[in-house]
């Protein structure tokens, strides 16, 4: 029976570590990030996948940083023929790279080489493009640069955000794995990434977080999307912060200024972009309040909003 060392963290990563159970692999042992204070409480709260390892009664290491940790013997110790990891959230050394007797794989959720990096997802739809995917891809010591096993690719709607997608590409990921592993068991040679085709996905910065109304609408769509549920994009109206959290492309055009509110009724709100397009919001969450519709947020808190009024940088 082939012995993994499962490396994963978040909900993502949950169901191809139980498909790797369930299709008969012997998962030794499980990596994950450690348990974190989540909330306004900050409650101490056990990442998903550990949740899942104690539930398949797997042991779970779990480094603050796995390069120089004493996890990496006990990692040794386990002699696992593959390391699988899916959105583990650590880069990992050569120290743990060279551990598998087979090889050290990662389920990447992009079409690589495009979108090397941390928050692949994101950066497909915020850029967006019209599909993204997963890779199957052989690890090496520099980031996500390592030869593709496999690759399968989705299409992404106008209705996708990053937790939809994800929640897609999670089980997609797990077929293409599981498909894919019996040739890598057997020595299949990855075929090399096409280095002229690099681009990147680091992590989202606060700045990146806020919204430029000289972007057009379509645009702004697609960074709201693309960063819901998480880090969620704002704007900002008479110095309070507004978490965007959906929003929806007007077909009609207007000369106002982009950041312009060009409609305030007690059900919409709409919002000049650039090149003459409009947004409407349909759901925010304000400083402090809870998250809201549109309209009842326009009938409670809202209701002081006035046409021709400016949002961000306006």
């Amino acid at each position: 029976m082939t012995k993994i060392v499962f490396m994963g963290t978040p909900a993502f990563s949950v169901p191809i570590l139980q498909g790797l159970v369930e299709s008969g692999y012997e998962v030794v042992a499980v990596v994950t990030q450690p348990d974190r204070p989540v909330g306004r409480k900050k409650i101490i709260q056990a990442t998903p996948v550990k949740e899942a390892a104690v539930a398949l009664n797997i042991p779970v290491l779990q480094p603050e940083k796995i390069s120089g940790s004493p996890e990496v013997a006990m990692i040794e110790e386990f002699a696992p023929d593959l390391i699988v990891t899916a959105a583990f959230g650590q880069f990992l050394p050569q120290s743990v790279l060279s551990i598998p007797k087979i090889a050290a794989i990662n389920v990447h959720a992009s079409l690589l080489p495009k979108y090397r990096g941390g928050a692949p997802v994101h950066y497909a739809i915020m850029d967006g493009e019209e599909k993204t995917g997963v890779t199957i891809m052989e690890m090496i010591k520099k980031m996500d640069a390592g030869g593709i096993y496999a690759q399968k690719a989705i299409p992404i709607t106008k209705e996708d955000n990053v937790g939809i997608m994800f929640d897609k590409l999670s089980v997609i990921g797990r077929e293409l794995l599981l498909e894919s592993l019996p040739a890598i068991i057997d020595g299949k040679i990855p075929t090399p990434q096409d280095e002229t085709q690099v681009t990147f996905s680091p992590n989202i910065t606060r700045e990146q977080e806020a919204i430029d109304w000289e972007k057009t609408a379509e645009q702004i769509d697609c960074q709201v999307r693309g960063m819901f549920p998480w880090p969620i994009a704002f704007t900002t109206y008479q110095d309070v912060r507004w978490k965007i959290r959906k929003v929806r492309v007007v077909s009609e055009t207007t000369d106002q200024k982009p950041g312009t509110i060009i409609k305030r009724t007690k059900q919409e709100l709409w919002i000049a972009c650039g090149k003459q397009t409009i947004l409407a919001i349909e759901e925010l969450q304000p400083a402090g309040k809870s998250v809201q519709p549109i309209k009842a947020f326009l009938n409670g808190a809202g209701q002081h909003i006035q046409q021709t009024d400016k949002v961000g940088n306006a």
